[in-house]
């Protein structure tokens, strides 16, 4: 089933979030490789594809997962969690219709 990740970054985070990029690329490249990720994109903070210093307000991914528990055992492990980029993640089921 698919499933929506949500994550809302702290304020302030862009320099974490730069630093530990590689690593949150990387997880999203073996779910692109096992066909599993649908999208994936950071949530710019302003109305521009590159937001510069004012960075991003978040990030969301749409990927397959076997459960929700799997989905959201993923998304805690995410990188971005343990360097304190992420301040809240909700995981929820997701229906594709288009």
């Amino acid at each position: 089933m698919l499933y929506v990740i949500y994550a809302e970054d702290h304020a302030d985070s862009l320099e974490k979030r730069n630093t530990v990029r590689p690593a949150h690329l990387a997880r999203l490249q073996l779910l692109h490789d096992e066909g599993r990720l649908v999208v994936a994109g950071p949530l710019p903070a302003v109305d521009s594809n590159d937001p510069g210093a004012a960075g991003f307000s978040g990030s969301t991914i749409i990927a397959e997962f076997p459960s929700l528990e799997a989905a959201q055992s993923w998304a805690n492990d995410d990188p971005y969690i343990a360097a304190g980029v992420y301040k809240q993640v909700a995981v929820k089921p997701f229906k594709r219709t288009f």
